[in-house]
Parts: structure tokens; C-alpha cells; sequence
């Protein structure tokens, strides 16, 4: 056969679809129309809802956070991770020092900027032996909550007792130093 001749009516040309792939065509092309259709209605529906995802059986950011994990996010976020940790050791205070001295120096507050730890304690004998434990106590402490936390222990000797002279005192005064003006 020649390129010349016109081809034989039964036999088929393959370059031009027939009528039914025409229809699988036009049918595949409805369903991808209707299915883009279906996924934006179904989008704008659940916009309406608050949003398309559901919690289901995998956790993902939505789901409650563990108290722990909470507290801990909360901390780095504000960055009190130093206070948290000194508060700690406050409350941990007989541990770290033993009972014997904790029975009688009590940690008062921590100044974070100067970063030293002020201590008081009951008697002038149990503050020169604070004093002496001083170093080996920073050392321990900056073990335990990270270099550099403490630089410094201030012990506070203890205070004077209240003077009260006289049978009669006025209420609110601070003795015999305590002036009207």
C-alpha cells in the first residue's frame, strides 16, 4: 500500500479518538470537576466549623500539654529558669548543706543580676561557720544549678533582740529612739 491510497473504510484510524474514548474523556473530566468542586465545599464548610482538623488518634499541636512540659515552656519562655532553679535549691536547702547547718542558717532570698545568695543565721558561731563553708557551698551550688549561677554567699549575722524598756510602751513604736516627727 502507498501513502497515496485512501485506507479501507473497516479498518481503523488510530490518530482520531472514537466516540467512546471521546465519553471516558468527557466522563473523567466531569469527575475531576466535581471532586475540585466537592473539596472547595467541603473546605468552605469546615472554615465555617473552626477549622478542618479533628483530633484523632495521633497527637498533634493541639492536643493538652503535660503540666510538667507546660511549666517548663513557660519558664524558657520567660526566661526564669535561674529563679526556678535557686527556688529549688531553696527548698532543697538541708540537702545540700546538711541538717545541722540548715537547722540554723536559713537561705533568704537570691539577688539574680549580683547573683549572690543571702543567708541568715540564728547565732554569730553558726555565721563564722557559714563563712567558712562558703566556697566549698558556691562550688556545690553552681554544681548543681550551672556555672556562674551563684557567685557569692552574704551570711547575715543574726539580729538584735528587741529592746523594750519600761512597763508601758506606746503601740507601734520602735522604743526608746522612736521620736514623733
Amino acid at each position: 500500500m502507498s501513502t497515496d491510497e485512501p485506507a479501507p473504510r473497516n479498518a481503523k484510524n488510530t490518530d482520531e479518538p472514537s466516540g467512546v474514548d471521546l465519553a471516558r474523556v468527557a466522563l473523567r473530566a466531569a469527575k475531576e470537576q466535581a471532586r475540585a468542586r466537592g473539596d472547595a465545599a467541603r473546605q468552605k464548610k469546615q472554615a465555617r466549623r473552626g477549622g478542618g482538623l479533628r483530633s484523632g488518634a495521633r497527637a498533634d499541636g493541639r492536643d493538652p500539654m503535660a503540666l510538667g512540659a507546660a511549666i517548663n515552656r513557660l519558664l524558657t519562655e520567660r526566661g526564669w529558669e535561674t529563679p526556678a532553679a535557686v527556688g529549688g535549691v531553696m527548698g532543697r536547702w538541708p540537702q545540700i548543706v546538711g541538717e545541722d547547718l540548715a537547722k540554723h542558717c536559713v537561705p533568704q532570698r537570691y539577688d539574680e543580676d549580683e547573683r549572690v545568695l543571702v543567708v541568715s543565721c540564728d547565732s554569730t558561731a553558726w555565721a563564722t561557720q557559714l563563712r567558712h563553708l562558703a566556697p566549698a557551698l558556691v562550688a556545690r551550688l553552681n554544681e548543681d544549678l550551672g556555672h556562674g549561677t551563684v557567685r557569692m554567699i552574704k551570711v547575715l549575722n543574726p539580729g538584735a533582740p528587741a529592746r523594750r524598756y519600761g512597763p508601758l510602751r506606746a503601740p507601734g513604736s520602735t522604743g526608746p529612739g522612736d521620736t514623733y516627727g
